[in-house]
């Protein structure tokens, strides 16, 4: 799945959030940098000067794109815990979702962990394999407790 492939298939949703459309196209960066061992900055300018990418919060998709790409290693060792195998053996849009969603996690401590959750399963749902939402689900359920403890101990009272 090429980015461009990826770009197609977003653009077909208009009825999604300009926030959803930002994480969506921030993973196709993620995803492009993943295969492509590419530039942050060249990722990042490639996609603003993308036509028909619909409506989207370009805001929110630079501090995503640039956040995630600038502090992979540290989300990296974040998730390795969490995993059942190691980094480089799961699929490209599995680790880049899952990197986008460590990020959002440990920090846009504004957006609750259940929205990040909910947003990272349904970007595995669109472009991930069958079943990797399911898996992106589980280790993002073992990460939020760890990133977002006050948020649970709050849920707890």
């Amino acid at each position: 799945m090429s980015s461009p492939a990826m770009a197609s298939e977003v653009k077909k949703a208009p009825n999604k959030s300009s926030r959803h459309r930002a994480r969506e196209l921030a993973l196709q960066g993620v995803y492009q940098w993943r295969i492509t061992a590419g530039e942050e900055a060249q990722i990042e300018k490639q996609m603003h000067e993308e036509k028909n990418l619909g409506r989207y919060d370009k805001e929110l998709f630079s501090k995503l794109l640039r956040g995630t790409l600038s502090q992979h290693a540290n989300l990296e060792a974040l998730l390795a815990p969490c995993l059942d195998r190691p980094l480089a053996e799961l699929s490209p849009v599995e680790f880049s979702v899952l990197l986008l969603g460590a990020f959002e996690l440990s920090q846009h401590l504004e957006v609750p962990y259940k929205v990040v959750i909910n947003e990272a399963v349904e970007l595995a749902k669109t472009f991930g394999g069958t079943d990797g939402h399911k898996y992106v689900n589980g280790v993002l359920d073992k990460l939020a407790p760890k990133m977002r403890a006050p948020e649970f101990a709050r849920r707890a009272s």
